[in-house]
């Protein structure tokens, strides 16, 4: 992961942990699964608004916020991006294989 996803999914786990009042992703966390899942939606749809008629900054920040989002979602469910990180790998190990490529 990267440093910056490292550090935000840091301060998540932590929130989650010890909850801060007034802490928009303790908010989040609270209101349970179905209100993050709602955030992941609408920041998602907000991506492809932005894609279709917006300049680059606002994609780049409508992903970041899809991104804080997909973060909070995982570790909701106690996963981490690490998750994530290793089914990336394993279908690119797939994919190779299927294409006769051998990784070293």
């Amino acid at each position: 992961m990267s440093v910056i996803l490292d550090e935000l999914f840091t301060v998540i786990l932590d929130r989650k942990q010890n909850p801060r009042p007034g802490s928009y992703t303790v908010r989040l966390m609270e209101a349970g699964e179905n209100e993050i899942l709602k955030k992941v939606g609408e920041e998602a749809m907000e991506v492809i608004l932005a894609a279709k008629g917006e300049g680059n900054d606002r994609l780049i920040a409508e992903i970041a916020d899809l991104t804080y989002h997909l973060l909070v979602l995982l570790a909701a469910r106690g996963l981490d991006w690490a998750d994530v990180e290793q089914e990336l790998a394993r279908r690119h190990a797939i994919r190779n294989t299927e294409n006769g490529i051998r990784s070293t």
